[in-house]
């Protein structure tokens, strides 16, 4: 793994800080439209879409409840593995709530496909998903993500709460990172 420092390793950014921030604004105005007068539990699936939600929520124009959940198909490699792992599950209770789940990106869509799953045992009202990012690849056809930010090709992206091994999520914009650093 060849790691030298953020700027040398990013192949080219792909989103600047500036379109992530407007695509905010019109999500949050969306979700905000489909929420008016409800409460929603909005829960940010860690740590990819920490920066994502905190961005997200402070654009909706409602109350909301927030939680955090810890789950992974990853473990520190760049292809799903096809197995989930829910490390910290909500502790709110989602009976007769509007559930937003909120992603970092979707690839395979294996991760939100099975919290979508697990959450729809618990009787919410509604389930709506979000992602910043949806990527450009071979998902079953009955997963369809109700909201996205952007998509992308089928290439490997860091920054903005993205990770290759947990370096690079710090980066104020997206960017694709360079094969050296992670083949």
């Amino acid at each position: 793994m060849l790691i030298r420092n953020a700027e040398q390793d990013v192949k080219y950014v792909m989103f600047t800080r500036e379109q992530i921030a407007a695509r905010c604004r019109e999500l949050g105005k969306e979700l905000t439209e489909k929420f008016r007068g409800e409460t929603p539990l909005m829960i940010c699936v860690l740590r990819g879409a920490a920066f994502f939600f905190t961005d997200l929520c402070r654009e909706m124009d409602c109350l909301m409840d927030m939680d955090f959940i810890a789950a992974s198909s990853y473990f520190k490699g760049t292809k799903s593995t096809g197995t989930v792992r829910l490390v910290k599950d909500s502790n709110i209770d989602m009976g007769k709530r509007h559930v937003v789940i909120v992603e970092d990106i979707i690839d395979s869509g294996l991760t939100l496909e099975y919290l979508v799953k697990l959450f729809a045992t618990r009787e919410p009202k509604s389930i709506t998903t979000v992602t910043l990012l949806d990527k450009d690849v071979n998902k079953p056809d009955r997963f369809r993500v109700d909201y996205y930010g952007f998509k992308i090709p089928d290439e490997f992206v860091v920054g903005y709460g993205l990770d290759y091994a947990d370096y690079y999520r710090n980066l104020p914009y997206i960017g694709v990172l360079k094969e050296e650093c992670y083949k």
